[in-house]
C-alpha cells in the first residue's frame, strides 16, 4: 500500500453540501484517509465535520504527491471547492473546531485501521463541510490506496 498526500488552500468557505475539498475513488480504487489537518486563515470561528459524498460539480484538480518516490501514482483525484451540491450519503462524526485566530487549527488522525473514503465509484469520497459559516482554510489529506 502506498501513501500520499495533497494540499492547498480552499477556494471557497463551502456550505452544507458544498465541500472545500474533498479526496474522490475511482471506479475501482477506494482511498484510506490516515489524516486530515485544517487551518483558519482568518480571525472568525468556524467548524467542519467530514462527510461520504457522491456527486455535485468539483473544482479544480489538485496536485496529489508520493510519499514513497518508488509508488505509483495516486489513483483517488483530489479535488478543490465544489462548485454544485453534492449530495451527503454519510456523516463520519468527526468535527473540526477552529478557533477565531489565524492559524487555529486542528489535525485528525484515524488510527490503525483508517477511514476508508467511500465505496468505489467516480464520483464517491470524501469532503469537509462547514456546519455553519464556513471559511477559507488550510487543509490538507494523507491517504493510503
Amino acid at each position: 500500500m502506498a501513501r500520499y498526500s495533497v494540499g492547498m488552500t480552499a477556494s471557497i468557505a463551502g456550505t452544507s453540501l458544498r465541500p472545500i475539498m474533498g479526496l474522490l475513488n475511482t471506479a475501482s480504487v477506494t482511498g484510506i484517509i490516515r489524516e486530515i489537518g485544517l487551518f483558519n486563515t482568518t480571525t472568525t470561528e468556524c467548524v467542519y465535520k467530514v462527510v461520504r459524498i457522491t456527486g455535485g460539480t468539483a473544482g479544480a484538480d489538485q496536485t496529489e504527491i508520493r510519499l514513497r518516490r518508488a509508488a505509483p501514482a495516486a489513483s483517488c483525484v483530489a479535488k478543490a471547492g465544489w462548485t454544485a451540491d453534492a449530495t451527503v450519503d454519510e456523516d463520519t462524526g468527526y468535527r473540526m473546531e477552529l478557533g477565531a485566530a489565524k492559524g487555529s487549527g486542528a489535525i485528525l488522525t484515524f488510527g490503525a485501521e483508517g477511514l476508508e473514503t467511500h465505496d468505489v465509484g467516480t464520483t464517491k469520497g470524501i469532503g469537509l463541510i462547514p456546519t455553519g459559516t464556513g471559511q477559507i482554510c488550510e487543509v490538507y489529506f494523507i491517504w493510503d490506496e
